[in-house]
């Protein structure tokens, strides 16, 4: 989908003149410098645009995915000259921003998300924690990528009964915290590798005093295996083939069970796994929902600790990482446009640019969350994106500084 080239205004409030301080004040200089440092790219020039310049552009494209290129890096370079010691920075042109991408690399951004991505909430913060314990969601889904034949052979596309997609798609699944809609932990790879496949990547992320949950689709035995190791608990929605004998009804009508590698391991009941089984069914919603039964498998066997009225109305916040996802493809990327790179290389930079956006406008509202005593629920993503790309559109009225 080709873009318009739109062209950000400056006429903002004084109020609004922290240009692309909101960026550093989230993302400061020192921690992009530091890993420029480590890879060897911190003094490096391409023409007019130094390496952590470079970065900073990178997650702003993640801010405008709509707006030109050159529109993006005039917005940022006319708020450069307020961060502290920085030094004069030109507009350059489409391919002197290209070479300055291909020579940065994807290595810095990932490595940098890597750094700054962790679990935010607080003790106490609300819709954040059950039973003490943090809530994480494990999920999954697709970006749309630049058909160019590099693209094409490295992530390839969907593939139908109607044919195929339009555009090559990359697969990515992560890590998220429920009650700050921030993913900590990602894993991104070609279409055909599976979600399963890339989740086995995440679950060293997982740790005591955290409550994973997840839906049907990752509930096989050898991950459930892995996520129980890391000393997290977990709280996934059994696939409708799991064989789950009833072995001991609890008082709260849930039961206990043991899940099995495999058909031969249940016949001789060897390497088991316990488990316990919560089901129930969702009122209201049409026919179907009443019919649909839902069984959740937890390893929080003591109902006194986790009823399973409890445990099935915490299972929705699941749904959370799917508005989460949906800020990510809709109100940051936009409905219908794919990513602008056209190498793998460059794809996967701009992943992680448009992940170190979300983070920054995320980490801002859970601020704000913080400050004020409120659930980042009750707060507008699409608001604060609107908030965050005013102040990096508008000229400085003054400096910061002063």
């Amino acid at each position: 989908m080709a873009r318009t080239a739109i062209r950000m205004g400056g006429g903002a409030r004084i109020a609004e003149h922290l240009s692309v301080g909101v960026l550093a004040r989230a993302i400061p200089l020192a921690r992009i410098q530091e890993v420029l440092r480590q890879h060897n790219l911190q003094s490096r020039r391409i023409r007019d645009l130094p390496a952590e310049v470079v970065v900073y552009y990178v997650i702003a494209l993640g801010l405008f995915m709509a707006v030109s290129t050159r529109e993006v890096l005039r917005c940022l370079v006319e708020g450069l000259g307020w961060l502290k010691g920085h030094p004069a920075v030109r507009v350059a042109s489409k391919s002197a921003i290209s070479q300055a991408r291909s020579r940065l690399g994807a290595t810095p951004l990932r490595e940098l998300w890597q750094r700054l991505a962790q679990p935010w909430a607080q003790a106490g913060s609300p819709g954040a924690f059950f039973a003490g314990l943090r809530l994480v969601v494990l999920d999954g889904s697709t970006l749309d990528v630049p058909d160019t034949a590099a693209n094409v052979k490295r992530y390839g596309r969907q593939k139908s009964s109607r044919g195929r997609a339009a555009f090559p798609q990359l697969r990515f699944a992560g890590l998220a915290e429920a009650g700050t809609h921030t993913l900590f932990a990602v894993a991104m790879g070609p279409y055909r590798r599976s979600e399963v496949s890339l989740a086995k990547g995440l679950l060293a992320r997982l740790e005591p005093g955290m409550l994973c949950l997840a839906d049907r689709l990752y509930t096989v035995f050898a991950l459930w295996k892995r996520a129980q190791q890391t000393g997290a608990q977990l709280l996934w929605r059994a696939r409708k083939n799991m064989v789950l004998p009833v072995e001991v009804v609890l008082a709260d009508g849930s039961f206990l069970s043991t899940i099995y590698p495999s058909t031969k391991a249940r016949r001789q009941r060897r390497r088991g796994l316990r488990v316990r089984v919560v089901e129930y069914q969702l009122d209201g919603g049409g026919a179907e929902a009443g019919q649909t039964v839902y069984r959740l498998l937890t390893t929080l066997l003591d109902p006194a600790q986790a009823p399973a009225e409890a445990l099935a109305r915490l299972y929705a916040q699941r749904w959370e990482v799917e508005g989460l996802f949906d800020e990510l493809k809709t109100h940051l990327r936009g409905g219908q446009v794919v990513l602008r790179s056209k190498t793998p290389e460059l794809v996967e930079q701009e992943f992680y640019g448009l992940l170190l956006a979300h983070w920054a406008v995320r980490g801002l509202m859970q601020e704000a969350a913080q400050r004020d005593g409120l659930d980042p629920d009750q707060l507008s993503f699409t608001h604060a994106v609107r908030v965050v790309r005013r102040k990096l559109a508008a000229g400085p009225a003054f400096s910061p500084s002063s």
